[in-house]
């Protein structure tokens, strides 16, 4: 597994948190944390083309991957 920090500019307050927690554990994803005040997802994944995927289809696509 790799750690990466996505940026995630569309994200605006705690129910795009929400969103975001529920569609990554949907993954079966368990190392993320969401951080609404720099528009990021920390995350510790085998499977990042998923993730990225994920996102996109609930509005929250990833604009920036910068490995950890």
């Amino acid at each position: 597994m790799e750690k990466f920090e996505l940026k995630v500019p569309n994200m605006s307050c705690h129910h795009c948190v929400m969103r975001i927690t529920k569609a990554l554990e949907e993954l079966g994803e368990k190392n993320f944390k969401v951080k609404l005040e720099e528009k990021t997802v920390i995350i510790e994944t085998s499977n990042l083309e998923k993730v990225k995927e994920k996102l996109s289809e609930i509005d929250y696509p990833v604009s920036e991957i910068n490995k950890i």
